[in-house]
């Protein structure tokens, strides 16, 4: 059987709890769902095959605040969690049952579940957005979060010894390079390896060695992506700072991408 003919047999409804337990255990993420707002899932007879979920939203995200030009801020802290809570929901986990992957079927369930939850706007983060940008093939709107300083630094440094940061990708070779350094070199490189550390509670005293070095490495090339996404047919209603509603219209220009 075509895989074209089995996505059209494919239909998504309302769905539950039930329907996420059924896939979590093939997402990275797998965990119970304490909260959430709506769930739909992908069903192909009565099989689920797919789902997403969606979550009330963080209270505070830097990357919004860019992509929305700073609509929630500047309001007392009670106001602004609140207005975020009416307006905006998160997608919180996208999930599709391995037999049904590369088919496009991810972009669909965002891409059909977007309006559904009756918000002025839905966002999600994605650690892998830039390797499977299907929420960008959905519609939304990617804005890629800035490198930090302290990984800046150390992406550096370890330029300074020949590691370049085309080795990330390998932490064995990274190893291997460490391993071969003269000891001024060692010493310098341990000190910035322990300065990056102190942002990440009880890794900070991690030994040297190939599981210290994997770790340092996935967090130097971690880059979040923040997506939006814009329901034209729903106003934003955000409360004015002498009581009164006001509409307020964005339009997102994608920097930062």
């Amino acid at each position: 059987m075509r895989s074209c003919t089995v996505t059209k047999r494919m239909r998504i409804v309302a769905g539950g709890l039930d329907d996420y337990k059924k896939l979590a255990r093939y997402h990275y993420r797998d965990s119970n769902l304490a909260v959430y707002a709506a769930i739909f899932a992908l069903k192909l007879a009565e099989e689920s095959v797919g789902v997403i979920v969606y979550t009330m939203p963080s209270p505070g995200l830097e990357l919004r605040n860019i992509a929305t030009d700073n609509l929630f801020s500047g309001f007392d802290r009670a106001t602004r969690l609140a207005l975020i809570s009416k307006n905006i929901r998160r997608i919180s986990r996208v999930i599709i049952e391995p037999r049904f992957r590369n088919l496009g079927l991810a972009s669909r369930l965002v891409r059909e579940t977007l309006g559904a939850v009756n918000v002025p706007i839905v966002e999600a983060m994605a650690v892998m957005g830039l390797v499977n940008p299907f929420f960008e093939k959905a519609g939304m709107t990617a804005y890629k979060a800035r490198t930090p300083a302290r990984c800046v630094r150390l992406t550096e440094a370890f330029g300074m010894v020949g590691a370049e940061e085309d080795t990330f990708i390998d932490p064995q070779k990274v190893q291997r390079k460490i391993g071969l350094l003269r000891a001024q070199q060692a010493e310098f490189i341990e000190f910035e390896i322990g300065h990056f550390l102190q942002s990440y509670g009880k890794r900070r005293v991690m030994p040297p060695g190939l599981e210290r070095t994997g770790f340092v490495l996935s967090k130097l090339t971690l880059r979040p992506v923040y997506y939006i996404w814009l329901n034209e047919n729903l106003e934003l209603r955000i409360k004015g700072t002498e009581g009164k509603s006001k509409s307020k219209n964005i339009e997102t220009k994608g920097q930062g991408r």
